[in-house]
């Protein structure tokens, strides 16, 4: 199998480790489709792979009583397998694709290998591990002192910047998941947007109308990280 080049990757971690760093990943590195809602990551289990995504969304799931509650998102400026860069087997989390792509897969010892070896690719990858903190700090704020609809520009708005299109497949109940409320709630929402001139709701989709508006909306919640 012919060896991935660093100049045709889209993922932004892996072009923008120097070549000896990236040079150690390369003949781990298998490329891989993200099927749509493929379990990535299950919680309490051992995690044997990380996935460098090249495109597509993967969702960071937590579950609580109430059902299961979106934390955080990942696309192509990030990888899945966040605890083996801590020194950490396993997570309570879930890892799941909620938009399809691909991406390239690597072993969990070949990257230990490569991170004990290589000081540039553990700056890279802690500067990632910062931004996802960042983003799951943000999304406490966001839920505990936003409106529903406030938060619904927030998550468009992330997704939208993963994704290279303005119509993305967001479901009612993908969104009920990433907002923690009833799907009944999240369509009152979406009414509300919509009314707004701020996106186009359709059976399965959403397409972003107005972005100044969304960001205006989602605030403070949006974009530090």
């Amino acid at each position: 199998m012919a060896l991935p080049q660093q100049s045709a990757i889209r993922n932004r971690l892996l072009t923008a480790l120097d070549p000896e760093a990236f040079d150690r990943l390369a003949s781990a590195l298998e490329p891989v489709p993200l099927p749509l809602h493929a379990v990535l990551i299950a919680p309490q289990q051992p995690i044997t792979q990380a996935y460098f995504v090249e495109d597509g969304i993967v969702s960071l799931v937590a579950d609580i009583r109430e059902g299961r509650i979106e934390i955080g998102l990942t696309g192509r400026e990030g990888f899945v397998g966040v605890p083996l860069a801590l020194g950490t087997e396993s997570t309570p989390h879930t890892a799941i694709v909620q938009a399809g792509g691909g991406a390239l897969r690597i072993p969990a010892d070949a990257l230990h290998e490569a991170l004990d070896a290589s000081a540039g690719l553990r700056r890279v990858l802690g500067r990632y591990v910062q931004s996802l903190i960042v983003q799951v700090g943000q999304t406490v704020y966001a839920n505990a002192d936003l409106t529903v609809e406030a938060r619904l520009a927030r998550w468009i708005l992330m997704t939208h910047d993963r994704l290279d299109q303005d119509e993305l497949p967001l479901t009612h109940e993908m969104l009920s998941k990433m907002l923690g409320v009833r799907r009944p709630t999240v369509t009152m929402a979406t009414h509300t947007l919509e009314g707004a001139g701020m996106i186009r709701a359709r059976r399965g989709r959403i397409t972003v109308i107005d972005r100044v508006k969304l960001e205006d909306l989602a605030g403070a919640s949006y974009g530090a990280m």
